[in-house]
């Protein structure tokens, strides 16, 4: 049996190797993805178009940073790329402008402008409405930046120079050098505003970090010593204390009035570290050399992500000064940095075999370390396990970290646990069925808060007839008000009873608004999720009513243009 086979169609994704390619059941779509560029690519033959196109870094990650609603994610990489992402995982706009690796990036506090620094010597800002570089601000002379920082008006913007020590200063309304900030001794690792004040810290590898008001030009207000070099720092969200990781793994927490120590974390043993092909001792010896490289606050201050040069990113309680929980970003055993333990398989009378020249040919000429036959700009390197940069959401509700395998997000799903509130003898669904149906809506729904199930409250609430949802909310108590604010922000952005729950959050907002305001910072977190929910509701909604109001423009077009010809006719 013979089978002729006719050929298709061409086409090319592009210069880099196809790593694998996949087709749906039908038939009428093939992916093929691109290890070398991180690119995917869904393509329909019978069309030939894109249906989706994918590139993510092609090079590591170097930073993160989330919008303020907890929208977008940015991401800045070593091969120069600023790029932005839905929370759905795809990136809608790419960033070419740098000609050298990014370093740190951030958005501003009103979500419209993500600036960037880079060792290319810019620190470069981005408008997210018309997807430009509309500023790029530059040092008197030429010097690489290594970490960034914005005010909260966002209309103050520094970066710190890796080799002249110093810390630039400049206007983002008219892009000039307002000041140059010197007094560090050594090469400055990170920098971070304040979010309630004009106050920035710097962490240098000195042994200091210092306090800077950037708006009088009298040099640091206070100076921090501490008994090793810092390596990164971090502001609470109330700005009133400042966490500081030093090269002993410790993170050190200062009160930042006062500028005295209030506690300390030891994370020699939770950084955690694995054993290199090179190396000769187990990772427990390693790890003594391991440390914090990222800090960052918990939206609601009461908690701090670390992480590293390791495969480990660790929360830790503030208040007991205790681990919580830690996570490790990979189990590839691939990765150097994996193994802990010496593998004598892998040893030999003279030491480990990755150390070991195995040619036979002593008339070979010796090459460059990683320059492979033929190819002089190729390098053959095996990935290190390590996270560059750690990052809470704004809402509190997830966390980002950029890795070696790319960038990983974990999100807090609280409907998979059961956690009671004040629960007694007497608290049941039975007797929230019954008061739900004596009409006592209050009572009902006080006591399904205090059983804490989703499927529960969501019964009760929506039970709840429409003319009593202020009468209900003018007799909750605080407690009470912060749960239910939490779960009408939940319900707006998947349920369908979109005015209903509106009418919920207006009347919460109205009545419980003072009591709210007093105490912001500790709802924040929980005002910013309400916000994200509102804003994704109102993208789709709107969306679906400009195609519906276009569509009604054509068709009453459609039909007038059929009335003057009809009436063209008969006359």
């Amino acid at each position: 049996m013979i089978l002729f086979l006719n050929f298709v169609i061409f086409f090319s994704i592009g210069e880099r190797a196809i790593s694998t390619i996949s087709v749906n059941i039908s038939g009428d779509w093939i992916g093929l993805g691109c290890h070398n560029g991180g690119e995917l690519v869904v393509w329909e033959w019978q069309s030939e178009s894109f249906i989706m196109k994918q590139q993510g870094h092609y090079n590591n990650m170097t930073s993160v940073a989330y919008s303020p609603d907890g929208q977008y994610l940015a991401t800045g990489g070593e091969d120069a790329k600023v790029k932005v992402w839905s929370m759905c995982g795809y990136c809608f706009v790419t960033f070419s402008e740098h000609t050298a690796g990014v370093t740190d990036v951030e958005f501003s506090k009103r979500g419209q402008v993500i600036v960037s620094a880079s060792l290319d010597g810019t620190v470069r800002a981005f408008d997210l409405h018309r997807y430009r570089n509309f500023k790029t601000f530059t040092s008197p002379r030429p010097t690489q930046f290594s970490s960034l920082a914005l005010d909260v008006s966002g209309d103050i913007v520094c970066a710190s120079a890796q080799d002249t020590f110093e810390v630039f200063v400049w206007s983002m309304q008219n892009g000039r050098l307002l000041e140059v900030l010197s007094g560090h001794e050594g090469p400055i690792a990170s920098i971070h505003f304040s979010p309630v004040a004009a106050l920035l810290a710097t962490a240098s590898w000195d042994n200091t970090v210092k306090l800077w008001d950037v708006f009088e030009n009298k040099g640091s207000r206070e100076t921090l010593h501490l008994s090793t070099d810092a390596l990164c720092v971090a502001f609470r969200p109330d700005g009133k204390e400042l966490a500081v990781g030093t090269l002993d793994s410790q993170i050190t927490f200062w009160d930042v009035e006062n500028a005295t120590q209030t506690g300390s974390v030891e994370g020699k043993f939770d950084v955690g570290a694995g054993r290199s092909a090179s190396q000769l001792v187990t990772a427990k010896k390693t790890a003594s050399s391991k440390s914090f490289t990222s800090l960052c606050y918990s939206a609601d201050g009461r908690c701090i992500l670390a992480a590293g040069k390791s495969k480990n990113v660790c929360i830790y309680s503030i208040a007991e000064q205790m681990l919580v929980k830690k996570f490790e970003i990979s189990t590839n055993m691939s990765l150097d940095g994996m193994q802990e333990m010496l593998n004598r398989h892998k040893m030999t009378e003279f030491g480990a075999m990755a150390l070991i020249d195995t040619t036979d040919n002593d008339n070979q000429s010796i090459t460059l370390p990683g320059v492979t036959k033929g190819d002089m700009s190729s390098r053959f390197y095996i990935p290190e396990a390590k996270v560059s940069c750690v990052r809470f959401s704004p809402t509190g509700q997830q966390w980002a970290a950029t890795t070696t395998e790319g960038l990983l997000v974990y999100s807090l799903n609280s409907s998979l646990t059961f956690d009671p509130f004040e629960l007694s003898v007497n608290v049941t669904p039975d007797a929230v069925m019954h008061e739900l149906k004596e009409g006592q809506w209050s009572s009902a729904l006080m006591l399904s808060f205090r059983l804490n199930e989703a499927n529960l409250i969501q019964r009760v609430v929506e039970s709840i007839p429409v003319s009593q949802v202020s009468v209900v909310c003018q007799g909750l108590a605080n407690v009470y008000v912060r749960k239910l604010l939490a779960f009408v922000a939940k319900q707006l952005e998947n349920s369908h009873h979109v005015e209903f729950y509106l009418d919920w959050c207006q009347a919460l907002l109205l009545e419980h608004g003072p009591s709210i305001k007093v105490e912001s910072s500790s709802v924040m977190a929980l005002l910013r999720t309400l916000q994200k929910s509102l804003t994704t509701r109102r993208d789709d909604l709107s969306k679906l009513c400009d195609s519906n109001s276009y569509t009604l423009q054509y068709i009453i077009c459609q039909a007038k243009m059929q009335k003057e010809e009809d009436t063209t006719e008969e006359t």
